[in-house]
């Protein structure tokens, strides 16, 4: 049995072609690295506005990540409660239009959108 003293793991890179996995690829040194994510995850939750708990957790994710352009939240708390309130009410127009709201807030006057 061999000691791997000092010996660092590298972790696992996440599943293939997930947000996740386009993320880790990208790495830290590319200026564009906040977009992506970000957007797949708005893509995501208007993909699947059929599935409020998966938007819901989506959104969540989404209250916890910095929007320097607007110094607050990509998805603030009561845009989140509008939007589930809206595909509660069956609604999905009203919570698509929510969600590219805020989606444009993110992405900035000056980009073109995705």
């Amino acid at each position: 049995m061999v000691a791997l003293s000092g010996a660092h793991v590298a972790e696992a890179p996440p599943p293939a072609d997930s947000p996740e996995d386009r993320a880790y690829r990208r790495g830290f040194k590319r200026a564009d690295r906040r977009d992506d994510y970000a957007l797949d995850r708005f893509d995501e939750a208007e993909a699947n506005l059929g599935d409020p708990p998966r938007v819901g957790r989506i959104l969540l994710e989404l209250t916890r990540y910095y929007n320097p352009l607007i110094h607050g939240p990509i998805v603030d708390v009561d845009t989140r409660r509008r939007v589930l309130e809206a595909l509660d009410a069956a609604r999905p127009e009203e919570a698509r239009r929510l969600l590219q709201e805020r989606r444009a807030l993110y992405v900035g006057p000056d980009t073109e959108p995705r």
